[in-house]
């Protein structure tokens, strides 16, 4: 019997194939959307995850409070000074704390000119070599700076891009920044960040001549602790110590102490945000969908109100009639579905291909969940059966007489 409603209702969705397409779009996208959407949101947060597992896990970050947006302490109106610098390096359990410099300069070449930011390479031979890990930079050409290079800098890959001065920039040229000529030296490989791509690296005593910056005027702090296991405590330590050195109350600070894990926290909490108005907007589109399901299931029921009466004259109960509509509108909802999440994987796996391509690394990995897939699967289907209860609750109550007589009148009620 269940075989005989699945193909009678098979047979009259290929009777009505425009219509049936047109009405399981809707469907479609939604559950593409989710899918494609969410996969690709997944790989993004392992991608994320990634980056943070890769860099110290023993390491904190100290700044003033921002003024704006920019680089991490570049808007900071009250600068990091040597006596914060003291204060954080008598702390128990800190290892070694490197002052950073990130600020915006005039970047000229090739008679063009250009804004981005440049940041300092401390003059330590312990502190380089902690920058050059916890960025995790890489050189395509040339090499990177050592404690001897006056002068010199190191370039993000955007610079090779012909379209930015007019001519590609190539180890051993001099561009000027803020009035002063320094030599390229090294070129960094792509990273998957667009700030370091496009960042200028230069000793602390160049950066402070080129960019008129006071001696002991810091915008942020890289800490380094003596254990992983020490990090959180030590957060709190360094909190108090400076707000009572600054006199000020808790929850008033002009200051952060920020670990990797309150980082990954808040990268997290963006991407569920994201995650929940992508559902938000795609179950709008799914109810878009269910109630095309329920206007082609009207539809259907009217057309085929001759085809009830037969069906009740030769003995079939309003039961098999509410079950035959059913698994056809419950079909739509699961086609859709179908269809839908094979789009939406084949759309994520494209998108990661393509982004992993460009930046040459795995920055958004292709995650594949099945229960995703079969929840969204179930979800279309429900939306499907659910549209379609009412017509096919309709077409179960037509009386035989006035169905044979194409009476087109459906009792719900």
């Amino acid at each position: 019997m269940i075989q005989d409603f699945f193909f009678l209702s098979t047979n009259s969705m290929k009777k009505r194939q425009l219509r049936s397409w047109l009405t399981l779009l809707g469907i479609f996208i939604g559950i593409a959307a989710v899918v494609s959407l969410i996969s690709l949101g997944d790989g993004l947060r392992t991608a994320i995850t990634g980056q943070f597992a890769s860099l110290s896990a023993d390491t904190l970050t100290f700044s003033n409070a921002e003024t704006g947006y920019g680089a991490p302490g570049s808007t900071a109106i009250a600068k990091i000074n040597a006596h914060d610098v003291k204060i954080i390096e008598s702390t128990n359990h800190v290892k070694i704390v490197i002052p950073r410099l990130i600020r915006t300069a005039k970047i000229e070449f090739n008679k063009n000119s250009y804004y981005w930011y440049v940041a300092n390479i401390p003059e330590d031979k312990e502190k380089i070599d902690f920058i050059y890990t916890n960025m995790n930079v890489k050189v395509k050409e040339g090499r990177l700076l050592r404690l001897n290079d006056v002068n010199k800098i190191v370039l993000g890959n955007d610079y090779t891009d012909k379209n930015r001065f007019g001519k590609e920039i190539k180890v051993g040229n001099r561009i000027t920044i803020q009035g002063k000529e320094f030599q390229v030296i090294g070129i960094l490989e792509k990273a998957s960040t667009f700030t370091l791509n496009s960042i200028v690296l230069m000793r602390d005593s160049d950066m402070q001549d080129a960019l008129n910056i006071p001696k002991e005027e810091y915008d942020l702090l890289a800490i380094r602790i003596d254990s992983k296991d020490n990090v959180e405590p030590t957060a709190k330590d360094l909190e108090n110590r400076i707000r009572n050195d600054r006199n000020e109350k808790k929850g008033e600070e002009d200051f952060s102490v920020q670990t990797p894990l309150q980082a990954l926290s808040a990268v997290n909490t963006i991407l569920n945000i994201v995650n929940l108005i992508v559902i938000g907007i795609a179950t709008i589109s799914l109810l878009i969908g269910g109630i095309g399901i329920a206007n082609t299931m009207y539809t259907s029921v009217l057309e085929r109100t001759k085809e009830i009466g037969t069906l009740k004259a030769i003995g079939a109960k309003n039961s098999d009639i509410l079950t035959l509509f059913v698994i056809e509108s419950g079909l739509f909802g699961l086609i859709g579905g179908i269809s839908g999440a094979l789009f939406g994987i084949s759309l994520s796996f494209l998108v990661s291909g393509i982004a992993n391509s460009y930046f040459g690394e795995n920055i958004l990995a292709f995650n594949l969940s099945f229960s995703l897939l079969i929840g969204a699967i179930l979800f279309s289907s429900f939306i499907g059966i659910l549209a379609g209860i009412l017509p096919s609750y309709g077409a179960s109550k037509m009386r035989p007489v006035e169905a044979l007589r194409g009476w087109y009148k459906i009792t719900l009620f």
